[in-house]
C-alpha cells in the first residue's frame, strides 16, 4: 500500500466549553448514561462511556456565533406502569450560549426542540432544581420524589436569578427569583444544597445563598480582596456542594475554600493553583475534590485521617496543554472517572477513586466520523469544517514521486487546492459526499441540502475546476440532512433526515459530461423494519434515540444499500429491475404511499415514470442479520460483486454474495453476507478472541476502513491494521510475550495454539494501571506462620452499593469468561454455523499493524495514474492533524515558566 502522509488539510477542533453527565451516580438499574460535550463552534457531542470504551455516538451541529457555554441534563423521575414495570426517567438536555436564551435539544432528530428567553441579561450559569430529596438518615429508598414543580435556575450577567419552568415536557420563562444587591454583580456559578437552597458564586468577592421558595437571601460568604493579583474583586468561578452539606469554591486567586454548610463560615483555605481555578467536581460520597485551573493543573484533594479531618492536596498533574476550563465526574456501573476539557479541545479521562494508581487517558479531539472523502478516479480529496468545503488534488502517484529525480521539490508540489466552497447560512455542515469520478458534490446542513456539478475547465485536466449548482426540490432540501452518501455509479444520493428518515434521490446523467446532471424531484422513501422494542423502554430514558442512523454504505455495484443505527440494527435494501407494465400502461405493483408495512415487499415510492423506472425493495433476509452487540463505528462493503443472486451455501464453497463488514465499539468485527442474512465462513472461524492482542487491547475505536481485494485496512486515531480474509488468523498464545519496541507488528498464519483468556474489569474507565510511580500499593502479600504466602488483589472492579448482592457472581463471570463467550444472536449463529478452518499453504501475513501515524483524521483511497506500466497497488491519502499544528489561543504562563 502506497501512503501519502498529509498534514495540510485544514481542520481545527473547537475548544471545549462545558461537560455534563446525564447522571453523576448510577447503577445498572439506572437509565442510560451519556456524556455531553459542548464546544465553542456550537457543536454538542454525545458520548457513551461503554465501560471505558468512550464512543462518540452523534454530533449535533451548531452554527455561526452559536457557542455552547453551558450544558445541563435533566432526568425525569421514574414511573411505574400498571403491570409493575419500571419506566426509566426521560433524559432531557438543555444548553445556553452567553445569551438570554435557553435551548432544549431533540436528541432523536439532532435539532433544537424548545427555546425560551426572558427579559434579563445574558446567562452565565444554569442549574436544575433537584427532583429527588433523600431523607435525613440517607436511605435512598425513602427519598421524596417531586413529579411537578420542576425548575431551571439561571444566573445572569446583570445579577439576577431567573426561573424557567420545565414541567410537562415544555420550557417556559417564569419569573425573576432574586436580584443581587449591586448592579455590577455577575452570577458566574451555581450549585444546589438540597432542593430549596441555591448557592451562587459572583464576581464581587462573595458567594450568595438564596431560598428557592421565596427568593430571600440566607447568607453572604465574603472572599476578601485580591491585592496580590492586582485587582480588588475576587471572582468565584465555580462552586460545589458536598454530600454532607459543606460548600466548596474555587476563585480567581487560585485558592480552594471549604465552607461550613450550617453556619456558612469559612472552614479551610488551600492555595491550590498559581492562577484562577476554573472548574470543580466532587465524588459522590464527598470524600474527594478535583479542581482544574488556568495553570493547566488538575489537582486532587482528600481528607486527612484523624479527628481534625482537614483537607489536603494529594497530588496534581498537567494533563492538558491549555486551561482546564470544565470538568464533570461519574461513578457507577464499574466506572469512577473525571472528564475534563478546555481550549486544547481534547477530553481527558482521569480516574477518581483510583487517582494516582491508574493512568489518565486523552480521548481524541477529532470526530469519530472522518470529515474526509475522495473522488478516487479524479484523485480529488474533499474535507469540510464548519461551513466550508475544501477540494484538493494529488496529481502524481507515489510511484512517480519515488522515481522522480527532483526529490522533495516534487513532493512539495504534489498538492493543489482547487476550490473552497462556502455554504450560505448560519448552520454548520453535517455531512458531505463526492462521487467517484468527482463530478457530483452534495453538502448538507441541518436546514439545507445543496448539490454541485464539478468539471475541469479545459474538459480533461483537473487542474482548474468549474463549479455549478444543481437544483434540488425545495421541500426535500429545506429539511436538511444529518448524513449524505453518493452511490459508486453516481446515480443515487442517500439522505438521512431527522436522524431516522431515509430518502434516495435519482441522479440523471447526461450523455455529455460537460453538462450538469439533473436530480429527479420525486424522492424514493425507504422504511426500516419495525423492531420489537418494549414500550416501557421506548418511552423512557433516551426514547427513540438509539434508532438514530449513524452509518450508511452502498455496495460496489450500487445495487444494495445498508444502514445501521446506534442500537446495532442493520437494514438493507436491494435495487430491483423496472416493474413490468400491464396492457393499459399501469404498474402491476402496489403503490407504497398506500401501504405502510415494514416488510420487504414495498418500501419506497415509485421512481421516475419512464424507461428508467426502478424500485428499491427491502432485502427479504434483513431480519436474519444479527443485531450487533454495541453501536457500530464502521459499516462498509468489500470490492467483491456477486455474479449471481440467490446462491446457497455448501459445506466447502463460500456463497457468491456481497460481503458487509461491521465494526462495533465493544470491539467486535464481523463479516456478513447481507443477501443471505448470515455470517461469512471467515467470520465464524475468526472470532474476536482470535484477533492479535495488538488489536484487542487498543483503546481507541475503529473509525474507518479501506478495502483492497481480500484485504481490509482498519484505522483509528492512533493505529492502522490490516486483515487478510484469504487466510485465518492464528490462535493467540497462552503466555504473555514481551511487547515489541518497534511501531509495526506482523503476524503470519502459523500453527494454532490454545487461546488465552483476558482479564476484564481491572480499571475504572480511564487508563491502564500504573506500573511505576503509582501513589497506592501495587501488591500486598499476606504471610501466615507455617503456611504459604498469599497475594491479595488491591485493584478489584468498582462495585456499586446497591449491587453488592450480585458482586460475587459478577466477579466470577469476569474472571472466567473469555472473549468468544458472547451472548446474543451472534453466539447462536456461530454455534450453529461453525466450520473448521481449511488448510492453507500461504505464508503471507494474515495481520499487520502500525502505530506511527497519529492522530489520524481520516484515510481515503486514490486510483493510480493510468499510464499502462504501473501495477495495481492500493494508494491512499492519510491525513493527520496533530495538536501542535492546530491554532490555540494564548495560554497562561506562571512566573519563570516562559523562560524555561
Amino acid at each position: 500500500m502506497d501512503i501519502h502522509r498529509i498534514r495540510y488539510v485544514p481542520y481545527n477542533s473547537s475548544p471545549i466549553n462545558c461537560l455534563a453527565f446525564s447522571q453523576p451516580v448510577a447503577t445498572k438499574k439506572s437509565g442510560p448514561i451519556r456524556l455531553a460535550i459542548g464546544r465553542a463552534s456550537g457543536d454538542i457531542e454525545i458520548w457513551n462511556p461503554l465501560n471505558g470504551s468512550w464512543h462518540q455516538e452523534t454530533i449535533i451541529r451548531g452554527g455561526k456565533d452559536r457557542a455552547v457555554d453551558g450544558l445541563v441534563w435533566v432526568t425525569e423521575p421514574e414511573q411505574i406502569t400498571q403491570d409493575g414495570k419500571k419506566i426509566a426517567g426521560r433524559l432531557r438536555l438543555f444548553s445556553f450560549g452567553y445569551s438570554s436564551t435557553v435551548t432544549e435539544w431533540d436528541l432523536e432528530k439532532g435539532c433544537p426542540k424548545h427555546q425560551s428567553s426572558g427579559t434579563h441579561g445574558d446567562i452565565w450559569c444554569l442549574g436544575v432544581q433537584p427532583f429527588i430529596v433523600p431523607q435525613k438518615d440517607g436511605d435512598k429508598s425513602k427519598a421524596k420524589v417531586y413529579h411537578t414543580g420542576k425548575k431551571l435556575v439561571a444566573g445572569t450577567m446583570d445579577g439576577s436569578l431567573v426561573l424557567y419552568d420545565i414541567d410537562d415536557g415544555g420550557l417556559r420563562y417564569e419569573r425573576v427569583l432574586a436580584r443581587a444587591p449591586s448592579k455590577k454583580t455577575k452570577m458566574v456559578s451555581i450549585a444546589f444544597k438540597g432542593r430549596n437552597v441555591v448557592v451562587v458564586g459572583t464576581s464581587q468577592s462573595c458567594i450568595l445563598v438564596y431560598d428557592m421558595r421565596n427568593g430571600t437571601a440566607l447568607a453572604k460568604m465574603t472572599l476578601g480582596s485580591d491585592l496580590a493579583g492586582g485587582t480588588k474583586e475576587i471572582i468565584a468561578w465555580c462552586v460545589k456542594c458536598l454530600e454532607g452539606g459543606d460548600i466548596v469554591s474555587g476563585d480567581s486567586t487560585g485558592e480552594l475554600r471549604i465552607w461550613d454548610g450550617k453556619t456558612y463560615t469559612q472552614a479551610q483555605r488551600l492555595k491550590a493553583h498559581s492562577s484562577d481555578i476554573l472548574s470543580l467536581t466532587t465524588s459522590a460520597d464527598g470524600a474527594t475534590i478535583v479542581s482544574g485551573g488556568m495553570d493547566r493543573r488538575t489537582a486532587v484533594y482528600r481528607k486527612t485521617p484523624g479527628s481534625g479531618s482537614r483537607w489536603a492536596k494529594i497530588f496534581h498533574r498537567r494533563l492538558h496543554q491549555h486551561d482546564v476550563k470544565t470538568m464533570a465526574s461519574f461513578e457507577g456501573q464499574g466506572l469512577s472517572v473525571v472528564v475534563s476539557g478546555g481550549p486544547d479541545a481534547t477530553p481527558v479521562v482521569m480516574p477518581l477513586h483510583k487517582a494516582g494508581i491508574e493512568n489518565h487517558r486523552a480521548l481524541s479531539a477529532l470526530p469519530q466520523e472522518p470529515p474526509l472523502q475522495s473522488a478516487r478516479r479524479s484523485r480529488l480529496i474533499i474535507s469540510w469544517w464548519d461551513r466550508e468545503v475544501s477540494i484538493w488534488r494529488l496529481p502524481h502517484s507515489l510511484s512517480d514521486l519515488v522515481d522522480n529525480t527532483q526529490g522533495e521539490q516534487v513532493v512539495a508540489k504534489n498538492r493543489k487546492l482547487l476550490a473552497r466552497v462556502l455554504i450560505r447560512g448560519e448552520a454548520n455542515i453535517t455531512s458531505a459526499s463526492i462521487s467517484e469520478d468527482g463530478s457530483l458534490l452534495v453538502v448538507s446542513t441541518t436546514s439545507d441540502v445543496k448539490a454541485f456539478h464539478l468539471r475541469p475547465r479545459d474538459g480533461k485536466r483537473w487542474d482548474e475546476l468549474k463549479i455549478s449548482k444543481i437544483d434540488l426540490d425545495e421541500k426535500v432540501a429545506a429539511l436538511g440532512a444529518t448524513r449524505t452518501l453518493i452511490s459508486p455509479n453516481g446515480q443515487w444520493v442517500c439522505l438521512v433526515q431527522a436522524g431516522g428518515n431515509l430518502l434516495l434521490l435519482r441522479v440523471v446523467q447526461t450523455a455529455d459530461s460537460s453538462h450538469k446532471p439533473t436530480v429527479h424531484p420525486k424522492p424514493v422513501r425507504l422504511q426500516r423494519i419495525r423492531r420489537q422494542i418494549p414500550k416501557y423502554i421506548a418511552v423512557g430514558g433516551l426514547g427513540q434515540y438509539d434508532r438514530t442512523i449513524t452509518l450508511a454504505a452502498f455496495s460496489p455495484d450500487s445495487r444494495m444499500l445498508a444502514v445501521a443505527d446506534i442500537a446495532g440494527y442493520i437494514d438493507t435494501w436491494i435495487l430491483c429491475e423496472p416493474p413490468k407494465k400491464l396492457e393499459n400502461g399501469k404498474d402491476d405493483t402496489v403503490d407504497d404511499a398506500a401501504s405502510d408495512s415494514s416488510d420487504s415487499e414495498n418500501d419506497g415510492e415509485d421512481g421516475p415514470e419512464d424507461e428508467s423506472n426502478v424500485r428499491w425493495r427491502q432485502n427479504p433476509n434483513t431480519q436474519l442479520i444479527p443485531m450487533l452487540l454495541a453501536a457500530p463505528t464502521v459499516l462498509s462493503f468489500s470490492d467483491h460483486i456477486p455474479s449471481t443472486s440467490g446462491t446457497t451455501t455448501t459445506d466447502t464453497d463460500e456463497p457468491d454474495d456481497y460481503t458487509l463488514m461491521a465494526v462495533t465499539s465493544k470491539p467486535q468485527v464481523i463479516f456478513i453476507h447481507p443477501t443471505l442474512g448470515s455470517l461469512t465462513a471467515w467470520s465464524r472461524r475468526n472470532q474476536i478472541s482470535r484477533f492479535p492482542a495488538e488489536f484487542r487491547d487498543v483503546r481507541d475505536l475503529v473509525k474507518g476502513s479501506i478495502w483492497a481485494d481480500d484485504r481490509v485496512w482498519l484505522y483509528g486515531n492512533t493505529y492502522l491494521f490490516m486483515l487478510d480474509l484469504s487466510q485465518d488468523l492464528p490462535e493467540p498464545t497462552t503466555t504473555a510475550e514481551e511487547p515489541k519496541t518497534g511501531t509495526e507488528v506482523a503476524v503470519a498464519a502459523t500453527a494454532a495454539t490454545p487461546a488465552r483468556k483476558r482479564k476484564r474489569g481491572a480499571d475504572s474507565g480511564a487508563g491502564n494501571r500504573m506500573a511505576i510511580g503509582s501513589l497506592g500499593p501495587t501488591k500486598v502479600v499476606r504471610h501466615t506462620q507455617g503456611g504459604k504466602s498469599e497475594e491479595l488483589a488491591v485493584d478489584g472492579p468498582i462495585a456499586d452499593d446497591e449491587e453488592e448482592e450480585d458482586s460475587t457472581s459478577q466477579v466470577n463471570d469476569d474472571d472466567d469468561d473469555s472473549d468468544d463467550e458472547i451472548q446474543g444472536e451472534l453466539a447462536l449463529l456461530r454455534g450453529t454455523q461453525r466450520k473448521e478452518a481449511p488448510p492453507s499453504s500461504k505464508q503471507k501475513p494474515a495481520f499487520w499493524c502500525t502505530f506511527k501515524y497519529r492522530p489520524i483524521l481520516g484515510i481515503v483511497p486514490l486510483d493510480q495514474v493510468d499510464d499502462g506500466s504501473k501495477q495495481n497497488t492500493l494508494e491512499v491519502a492519510l491525513v493527520e492533524r496533530p495538536l501542535f499544528e492546530m491554532d490555540l489561543p494564548d495560554r497562561y504562563f506562571a512566573d519563570g515558566e516562559l523562560e524555561r
